[in-house]
């Protein structure tokens, strides 16, 4: 894909660039969010993005040689919830109209983000990916940091603490200092004081100066440190780079070696480990879709809704769309007049579909599945129920047939107060779900119990 790199000038948007480059794709072009020019620091209390650093940015795409885009941050902070909606003077509308005049000039197709652990960032970048229909690529999320840390390092990304802000850390002995020279102090701290390592919880923050895929590297001249907070155990402060210039560097090469990978993440309390990335671009295997030989034996189940349990949970099951060869309609007509009465059934019930918290989906043929995926999407938006979508051999005439488990809270039954929904719906490609994205949740959490694909 043309991808376009949203950049901070930071470690982690660098080496997520050269993932997407290992894994075949194209930068084509930077792209930036910055202060204000007429604000009085270079810190801006951002959920989102880093602003220090921000005066070195123009040299760094000059040491990639790539067309920088910048636009300035006029919002705040205003919708802050888990799940974000189009909100006006909201900082993430400033991406909005960045991403698409980048697509606009550039007509690229994935946006590089380097987050690691914040679903903060990671749900806002993916609603402002999806409306311009651009596919996020975040293939540092949820990756061990401890070893993405000595990734960066042996990879050899030059990059200097620019920022610190947690326990631990002082001014005057870290700032620009390496990461390899902070490492050893970095894992003490992570042990003594649970400080995250690759500063995922905003401890310290960093600056890129070299790294495989610059053509020149970027040298500091001068620079000054600006007390942000000057707190007695955790000071903010950062550095503020006064003089910069490019050097070009003896070896300049395109070609470089990522180290393997071993991708975790505990979810719903259970740990789930992909497969290791090799060295260089890897095209996935092709999916082969098998059919089943359907003989004499055909699966078909009634219209049946089961009575509410005292827990809040309930089944619909059986609802189908149903499908001939002499019909006009299409195959997405048919798939939507059966997501129309399962929406209606539902509010028989009292329910709605976002109470939907698991959907078992039976296709007749998976040739059928892209059609049918697409009208899912229409009735299922933001938080859709985990999915399970297998091949079936379905009664003639059934394009396919689902099972729904619906759960709401009622609070006439329990103690509403101990009552929570988390949901987990992540769809940037990364090393951790490199596949298993798609108009479904990769987990919902109700309570205790645990639902996923």
């Amino acid at each position: 894909m043309r991808v376009v790199a949203l950049i901070s000038g930071g470690k982690d948007s660098c080496y997520n660039m050269m993932q997407c480059v290992a894994a075949g794709h194209q930068i084509v072009a930077l792209a930036n969010l910055r202060p204000p020019e007429n604000t009085a620091t270079d810190e801006l209390d951002s959920y989102m993005y880093q602003t220090v650093g921000h005066h070195a940015i123009d040299l760094y795409a000059e040491a990639m040689d790539l067309p920088l885009y910048r636009h300035t941050i006029k919002g705040t902070s205003v919708d802050t919830g888990r799940v974000y909606t189009i909100c006006e003077g909201d900082e993430v509308e400033d991406l909005y109209h960045l991403l698409k005049l980048v697509k606009d000039k550039e007509a690229v197709e994935g946006v590089s983000v380097g987050a690691i652990l914040s679903d903060y960032q990671r749900v806002r970048v993916e609603n402002v990916c999806k409306r311009l229909n651009l596919q996020s690529l975040a293939y540092l999320w949820r990756r061990n940091q401890e070893v993405l840390l000595k990734e960066m390092i042996s990879s050899h990304i030059q990059a200097i603490i620019i920022k610190v802000a947690a326990f631990g850390l002082d001014p005057d002995k870290h700032l620009g200092k390496t990461l390899d020279q902070m490492e050893p102090y970095l894992l003490e701290l992570s042990k003594k004081y649970e400080v995250h390592v690759c500063g995922e919880g905003g401890e310290y923050e960093t600056f890129t100066l070299d790294c495989p895929l610059f053509k020149k590297k970027i040298v500091v001249d001068s620079s000054k440190v600006v007390v942000h907070s000057a707190d007695a155990f955790a000071p903010v402060a950062y550095l503020r780079f006064l003089q910069l210039h490019l050097e070009d560097k003896v070896e300049s090469s395109d070609k470089f070696m990522i180290s393997s990978c071993c991708c975790k993440v505990n979810c719903a309390e259970d740990s789930i480990q992909s497969a290791s990335e090799e060295d260089g671009p890897k095209k996935s295997p092709p999916i082969i879709w098998k059919s089943l030989e359907h003989n004499s034996l055909q699966y078909s189940k009634p219209l049946e809704n089961s009575g509410k349990s005292l827990s809040g949970y309930q089944w619909v099951s059986g609802i189908a769309a149903r499908f001939l060869q002499l019909e006009e309609r299409s195959i997405q007509e048919a798939a939507q007049e059966a997501f129309s009465s399962l929406q209606a059934n539902m509010n028989t019930k009292g329910l709605e579909l976002k109470d939907i918290i698991l959907v078992h989906l039976y296709m007749k043929n998976m040739k059928d599945f892209a059609v049918i995926n697409s009208a899912y999407m229409t009735i299922f938006d933001l938080c859709p129920p985990a999915r399970v979508c297998v091949e079936a051999p379905l009664v003639d005439g059934v394009l396919f047939s689902m099972d729904c488990l619906a759960h709401k809270c009622d609070v006439t039954v329990g103690d509403v107060r101990n009552y929570q929904k988390q949901i987990m719906h992540v769809q940037s490609i990364s090393h951790w779900a490199p596949a298993n994205i798609g108009p479904y949740s990769q987990s919902i959490k109700v309570s205790n119990p645990c639902y996923y694909l």
